[in-house]
């Protein structure tokens, strides 16, 4: 069920992008920067989410064994699905601009490098 909607989405959008859907076409263009970004952010976030809500990190640096490698998850810990989404949204929007001026960057300039980005 999650791939047949999804195939036929990329088929109606495949002959031209609708203007709602213009805006994800920046990440797509910088997907390897995106990418680069994204999972210190997330980590910077699920630091502070644990500060904030016991008063120490050190769960997210330390394990006692092997068997709760990397990490041990503090009491009660995890969220929703809702919360989780709303992070999720997050971190979309807290890159978008960087992915945006990324883009620009890369439009105006030709550096071999920045084409992997």
């Amino acid at each position: 069920m999650a791939l047949g909607p999804a195939l036929l989405f990329l088929w109606a959008v495949d002959t031209a992008t609708p203007p709602w859907l213009r805006q994800a076409l920046i990440v797509g263009e910088v997907h390897m920067f995106y990418y680069l970004l994204h999972i210190p952010l997330i980590h910077m976030l699920a630091i502070a989410v644990c500060y904030a809500r016991y008063g120490q990190v050190h769960w997210m640096f330390e394990s006692p064994g092997l068997g709760q490698f990397p990490i041990t998850p503090p009491p009660e810990w995890g969220y929703s699905l809702p919360i989780v989404y709303l992070f999720w949204a997050l971190v979309v929007l807290t890159l978008y601009p960087l992915c945006r001026w990324f883009a620009r960057l890369k439009q105006r300039r030709s550096d071999a490098g920045l084409s992997y980005f």
